[in-house]
């Protein structure tokens, strides 16, 4: 059996098979009305394709724990019981196609109440059903950005109970794992980095203050999540800018080991998106090496993401020893049966639901 194709285990749930499907927001969702925020007809058949195509795990897209944490009034959210009953559905589906649901939690901060990608992504106001955004400290990302408001020590207070209570919605939907968005300039990671965390309180300045936020989210998530299911921690290894301006990859291994002493059991290892017009050296599994310094400096598991596209490419990543899984997005967006598609050339087996045997 090929590496991509061996179960993983993490805490007491296995994983079929390491060809993983990475949160990629689907900007879908009603913007209003008693459906905001909830799953619908296209997020059912987006996420059950890739479920029916054999992908192991899935995690579904950004979920806000409260309104004002979407990116977009598009986005999905589980702060409501409407927004999980209509998760169960898709749940459901995906453990019958013996595919394991995760759901990626999340608080936009600064970067929140922007229009679709499609439609130019530019922040909007309550005119397009916008709202104002929170942060850190006052500093926007970029020009275009407003200025956000900075939470006080209450309003992060509310923001970790927001988790929380998402954390037990989540499990109410259906889903058996948790993944913590701390990537990609949103709320954590805001906090994490020098580059948009100018606070000069106990969240703000050493690098003890600045991570202070993510712990006490962590840690309040894995008291009320059962004790057997695995939690996750997304993180922006670099900020990709120089020294002491930003998040650094040297401090992604030191807090990586922090984060598996307070019960996280893997990293997704992403980068960027906290500094706007920065440099980024897109190319294949470009940022692979990182995910490889969270296993094997920090002792942590890690999962890969970055333009990996092809099956030998993913099985090199294991074989290699640079992580413990990869997140296909790209070719899973072009592909649904990727995983399927890799089996096969790789001379390993996934999935095949009965109604597609003709397939095999």
């Amino acid at each position: 059996m090929s590496a991509l194709f061996e179960p993983y285990t993490l805490r007491s749930l296995t994983i079929p098979n390491r060809v993983w499907m990475p949160p990629m927001c689907q900007y879908s969702a009603a913007p209003e009305g008693p459906l905001t925020g909830a799953p619908n007809d296209w997020h059912f058949q987006h996420y059950g394709a890739r479920a029916a195509g054999g992908t192991g795990l899935i995690i579904v897209e950004a979920t806000a724990v409260s309104p004002e944490g979407r990116i977009s009034p598009q986005d999905l959210g589980i702060w409501n019981d409407t927004q999980v009953e209509a998760f169960r559905r898709i749940t459901s589906f995906l453990k019958s196609q013996n595919t394991v649901p995760g759901v990626q939690l999340g608080h936009a901060g600064r970067k929140a109440s922007t229009d679709q990608p499609w439609k130019g992504g530019s922040p909007v106001g309550p005119d397009a059903y916008g709202w104002d955004a929170v942060a850190p400290s006052a500093v926007p990302f970029d020009e275009q950005h407003p200025v956000p408001a900075a939470l006080s020590v209450e309003g992060i207070k509310e923001v970790v109970q927001q988790f929380v209570d998402a954390t037990r919605r989540s499990l109410d939907a259906g889903f058996q794992v948790i993944e913590l968005h701390g990537a990609h300039g949103y709320l954590i990671g805001e906090f994490l980095s020098p580059h948009s965390n100018k606070r000069t309180d106990e969240y703000g300045g050493s690098y003890e203050n600045r991570t202070r936020f993510a712990l006490e989210v962590v840690d309040a998530v894995r008291e009320v999540w059962p004790e057997e299911l695995p939690l996750l921690f997304r993180i922006s290894a670099t900020d990709w800018l120089d020294g002491e301006e930003g998040w650094t990859a040297d401090d992604t291994v030191r807090f990586a080991a922090e984060l598996k002493d307070h019960g996280v059991d893997l990293i997704d290892v992403s980068t960027g998106g906290n500094a706007a017009g920065v440099r980024i050296p897109l190319g294949p599994g470009y940022q692979v090496p990182f995910a490889a310094r969270v296993r094997n400096e920090a002792g942590v598991p890690a999962a890969a993401v970055g333009l990996i596209t092809e099956p030998e490419q993913a099985e090199k990543i294991l074989a290699n020893g640079e992580a413990d899984a990869v997140l296909v997005g790209r070719e899973l967006l072009r592909d649904p049966s990727f995983a399927r598609h890799a089996a096969r050339e790789l001379g390993s087996e996934s999935h095949v639901p009965d109604q597609y045997h003709r397939s095999v």
